[in-house]
């Protein structure tokens, strides 16, 4: 069982919060918090192992919140942002993900499933690193062919299964997108749509749409679109990197 405390300052969104964790089992949300303050006092007592907390908050934000815990004290944390954009400070602080309200059903579900793998192995300092997926085993006929992770440019949904695109060859793997997701480095892959994941230094252009959503050009002059969902984690993690690309608007 997995302890799970909120911290919002809108009782509604800790409330829908709280309605879609208690479809999952395994998820015993122990404390809700209105404020930063209140917060960062409460939560060393309570000692959660996850905590989804709002980005910002009259008086101290949920970024301020996750700085001011000693990083022995800080949980697993999924933050929570009605906007696209917010602070790199967040990725220092190890944030596990980023939830963009009104918070998706299937994003919620990825986000519990990460911390379901990142939980064995969170020490007294915080988690440790993951043994992220570098190559794939994929089967051809009566072969197995290895694909490197390091080559993959995208990789897309196929029902069950999911098309590696790499170096002009594509490969058919027997394992669903979501899957994949959770086992592939955040620092080099990120999902951006229900039925895309990205290597981030294939980007070369990113254009803001008006929906919120975003238009992906890759280097290799394909198009993808990018949903507003996987807006707040993609933008943070281009950030991140030292030749962001190049970012534009439609009108």
């Amino acid at each position: 069982m997995m302890r799970v405390a909120i911290v919002d300052d809108e009782p509604l969104a800790r409330l829908a919060v709280k309605v879609r964790l208690a479809r999952h089992a395994d998820m015993d949300v122990v404390a809700e918090f209105g404020d930063g303050d209140t917060a960062a006092a409460g939560l060393p007592a309570v000692r959660p192992d996850l905590v989804f907390v709002d980005v910002e908050m009259p008086g101290k934000s949920g970024l301020d919140l996750l700085a001011a815990l000693p990083r022995a004290q800080r949980p697993m944390t999924i933050l929570l942002t009605a906007h696209d954009n917010f602070a790199v400070r967040a990725f220092d602080l190890a944030a596990l993900d980023y939830l963009l309200k009104p918070v998706d059903d299937e994003r919620l579900d990825e986000a519990l499933d990460r911390a379901r793998l990142a939980l064995p192995y969170r020490g007294p300092v915080g988690a440790a690193p993951a043994a992220w997926t570098r190559s794939f085993a994929v089967r051809v006929g009566t072969r197995t062919v290895i694909v490197d992770a390091a080559d993959v440019e995208r990789i897309e949904a196929d029902g069950d299964y999911a098309t590696l695109h790499a170096g002009g060859k594509t490969w058919l793997v027997r394992e669903r997108l979501q899957a994949l997701a959770l086992r592939l480095d955040p620092a080099r892959f990120q999902r951006v749509h229900r039925s895309s994941i990205v290597r981030l230094d294939v980007i070369a252009e990113l254009r803001a749409l008006t929906n919120r959503d975003a238009l992906l050009r890759l280097r290799d002059g394909t198009l993808l679109r990018a949903s507003r969902t996987y807006m707040p984690a993609l933008t943070e993690a281009l950030a991140r990197r030292s030749h962001p690309p190049h970012l534009s608007n439609i009108a």
